[in-house]
């Protein structure tokens, strides 16, 4: 398992679906800016997250597009 910790925005409202035994998954993307900028040009990565079970009904309910 991978773990890491990254502070940036929401892409877009989290999706959330539930398996066949009612467990919740949240799919979302955050953009995190980079430290250090190339030519002067802004940039950011973007990593796809994926959290399950009650992380999952949190990301839910309070994430929305473009929260820090």
């Amino acid at each position: 398992m991978n773990l890491m910790i990254g502070m940036g925005r929401l892409t877009r409202d989290p999706e959330i679906r539930y398996t066949n035994d009612n467990k919740a998954v949240a799919n979302f993307t955050i953009a995190i800016d980079r430290k250090y900028k190339r030519d002067g040009d802004d940039d950011a990565d973007f990593f796809m997250c994926t959290a399950f079970g009650k992380t999952a009904e949190f990301v839910e309910k309070y994430l929305k597009r473009g929260i820090k």
